[in-house]
């Protein structure tokens, strides 16, 4: 039998080994780097990456180039992503329970080193965003969007809380959330006397119930984060169905010094990463800006709105960004 481009035969010769089978079943789980990919095997880089060729060159699994780290994952489209979940069933059990144990710790000692790097660098914060920021004011750019009035708004990853008081401006209520004490100490302090709150927490897992925010940012915080399609998700759990959301961030780039100086886990991203992923946590895209800073960064401004349902007999159209 010939292989060719519609021949399932090359994902199932990529299957038929125990060590691809585990690889497919915790990429098909979490997006990993070959580093951490290692950790969880407890196989030598050389045999893993062996492996990581096989199921990628047949397009089980996809491959991401992000400055000097490649990222995992399971194939998210296609005829592939159809199989893998075909056999979903079986994957789940295709491999020690070990394996996802590794993985789970892999993910604490992520957030962990986050937390670690902030509360080291708390005091210093704002020094060092200023030096990537130059005369940007994230402030401007949130006000610019905010209603006028709004019952409860909430900053995901407030940090030291630069931008609480701008909420508590038109806010009768505001909320900070971040997973490093220090940070929220400084928080604190800063917004003494204003009507806000702070929260610890991982902002994949909100310490905030369902529909209680009306406006929420996150601003510079997703390229920290282990999962920021979960912490969109999240975000969508806790705005009302009015309510809207505004994420600044780096646009993608290829600047790897972030990582050292700033503890950067991606290196921005692209217009069509994001929407992709609001757009899987039930959001739409309203707006899109860039504003040039230093370094040859661009910080995107992107403004989200929850999907609303579709009445019968309407055709669903998604706002244009």
């Amino acid at each position: 039998m010939l292989e060719n481009a519609s021949s399932p035969l090359p994902w199932f010769k990529a299957l038929a080994d125990a060590t691809r089978l585990r690889l497919v079943r915790i990429l098909s789980r979490h997006e990993l780097s070959v580093g951490e990919i290692v950790a969880v095997l407890g196989m030598g880089q050389s045999r893993v990456s062996r492996h990581l060729g096989i199921l990628v060159g047949c397009g089980l699994l996809a491959s991401r180039r992000e400055g000097a780290w490649t990222f995992y994952s399971a194939a998210a489209g296609g005829e592939q992503a159809a199989l893998l979940a075909a056999l979903a069933p079986w994957l789940a059990a295709a491999g020690p329970e070990a394996d996802l144990t590794a993985v789970a710790a892999v993910l604490r000692e992520r957030r962990q080193e986050t937390r670690r790097f902030f509360n080291a660098i708390a005091p210093d914060w704002a020094t060092l965003r200023r030096e990537v920021l130059g005369d940007l004011d994230p402030g401007d750019l949130v006000r610019a969007v905010m209603p006028e009035t709004v019952a409860l708004a909430a900053d995901l990853g407030c940090g030291p809380g630069e931008l609480l008081p701008v909420l508590a401006e038109r806010a009768a209520a505001v909320i900070g959330v971040d997973s490093s004490p220090s940070m929220l100490a400084l928080a604190e302090r800063r917004t003494a006397g204003l009507p806000v709150g702070v929260r610890m927490g991982e902002l994949e897992h909100l310490p905030m119930a369902d529909g209680e925010a009306d406006f929420l940012v996150v601003c510079l915080t997703l390229h920290h984060l282990p999962d920021p399609a979960a912490a969109l998700a999240e975000a969508r759990r806790v705005l009302a169905d009015a309510g809207r959301l505004v994420v600044i961030d780096f646009a993608a780039h290829e600047d790897e010094a972030m990582r050292r100086r700033f503890g950067d886990r991606w290196l921005g991203f692209s217009r069509e990463k994001l929407s992709e992923w609001l757009d899987r946590a039930g959001f739409d895209l309203a707006d899109w800006s860039e504003h040039p800073v230093n370094r040859g960064l661009v910080a995107a401004r992107a403004v989200a709105v929850p999907r609303q349902p579709v009445r019968q007999g309407e055709p669903h159209e998604r706002h244009a960004a």
